[in-house]
């Protein structure tokens, strides 16, 4: 099967993947004057005298803006905002049929940020959350920055956290195949884009604490006048050691290796210089940073990638339905680093430590149990959990009502 041309034929056949579909029926004059005028009047000065009320009376509740300026499109580029809709409507099918979740697809024909930002934060009120896609470091960022100090709804760039919380999960099962301990193992991230950065900061709150961090010129060190801010940052936060050099340098003698970055970069030699039973997350889509059975050829003993013809695949999908699912429920105003964490250890709970302990290859599907006609199913996470990101939260319950 050529996969591609079965996609362009039935992306020509849908015409698009989304519709809108009416949750009232409107055949009859009375339908239409409850619906629609007069008496539509009601709810709108009932919002009118309370802002919350806009939540309980119309579907901002569950609405989420899944918005692009088109710069970072899946491994594709700048390719620019209209380009960038099929994947747009494609994340919106995503979140409905994994998380219940009403999305809509925005493509902006700016890459402005004030103006990115102006946009995103003037129709913000139509929705319950905002999930930034595909926008490019290091503008991401600052976009993101400023609609959290903007908006009272939860905005969440997914190429940063939603990646970060899976490949969280599938280093904590991972360790566990291999028996090591997530204090001691030394990880490489080859990427300082926004998912590099992002999973490098999440994997130190997890207490990874040995990351070096790799662009395209090397290993990030500490005072690098070449490095944007986000990466001069994280530079004081990795590679402590303060070593110089290349990728190849870098992955000598580590436990873990993350690849978010460009295909074919890591060779079997690299995996075979890191430390015993060496874990390969290359994650580069659609074509990863060392296939998999090079990989193990070399001596990996868990490997992972982004895609889904392979074992083992770490997939945002994973995560976003379900934080979203849980902070629409309880009108979050945020999606904080509390929360982002307890995801991670949510996911990884999924699959049993006895299961774990059964995996004898490193094609085993143990990091991350995807599958598409057994998704994880909702469920309530701890109290503990709760507990520690409930100061974000509009209502003092439940944080992720039915994550994952």
């Amino acid at each position: 099967m050529d996969l591609k041309q079965v996609a362009m034929d039935k992306h020509y056949k849908w015409k698009g993947k989304l519709e809108i579909v009416s949750r009232t029926p409107v055949t009859n004059s009375e339908q239409l004057s409850i619906a629609y005028t007069p008496g539509v009047a009601e709810p709108c000065l009932a919002i009118q005298k309370d802002y919350n009320k806009s939540f309980e009376l119309t579907r901002r509740w569950n609405m989420v803006l899944v918005v692009t300026d088109g710069t970072a499109v899946l491994g594709l580029g700048d390719i620019g905002p209209e380009a960038g809709m099929p994947v747009m409507e494609g994340k919106c099918c995503l979140f409905k049929e994994f998380g219940g979740v009403d999305a809509f697809p925005l493509c902006v024909r700016s890459k402005d940020v004030d103006e990115l930002v102006r946009t995103i934060y003037l129709i913000s009120g139509s929705f319950g959350g905002i999930n930034l896609e595909d926008i490019a470091a290091p503008r991401c960022f600052e976009i993101e920055r400023r609609l959290k100090q903007l908006c009272d709804i939860p905005v969440f760039h997914d190429d940063q956290h939603g990646t970060a919380v899976v490949t969280g999960a599938a280093v904590l099962n991972a360790l566990k195949v291999v028996g090591k301990e997530i204090g001691n193992a030394r990880c490489v991230i080859n990427g300082a884009g926004s998912a590099g950065i992002a999973i490098a900061d999440h994997l130190l709150k997890m207490g990874v604490n040995n990351i070096i961090l790799c662009d395209s010129s090397g290993i990030i060190s500490e005072g690098d006048s070449r490095l944007n801010q986000p990466k001069a940052e994280m530079s004081t936060r990795t590679n402590r050691s303060h070593l110089t050099g290349s990728l190849a340098d870098a992955m000598k003698g580590t436990d873990i290796f993350i690849g978010v970055s460009v295909p074919g970069i890591v060779s079997e030699d690299m995996v075979k210089s890191m430390s015993e039973k060496p874990i390969i997350l290359p994650m580069s889509n659609p074509n990863p940073e060392i296939y998999p059975e090079l990989a193990i050829k070399a001596g990996a003993a868990v490997v992972g990638t982004g895609r889904s013809d392979f074992p083992n695949q770490i997939n945002n999908v994973l995560a976003f339905p379900g934080i979203f699912r849980g902070s629409l429920d309880v009108r979050a105003s945020d999606i904080n680093q509390e929360m982002q964490l307890a995801a991670s250890y949510a996911i990884a709970s999924l699959i049993s430590d006895d299961e774990l302990g059964k995996a004898e290859s490193p094609e085993y599907n143990t990091a991350l149990k995807y599958n598409m006609k057994n998704f994880p199913p909702f469920e309530f996470l701890s109290d503990l959990e709760i507990q520690r990101g409930i100061g974000y939260c509009r209502k003092e319950k439940r944080i992720f009502h039915g994550l994952f």
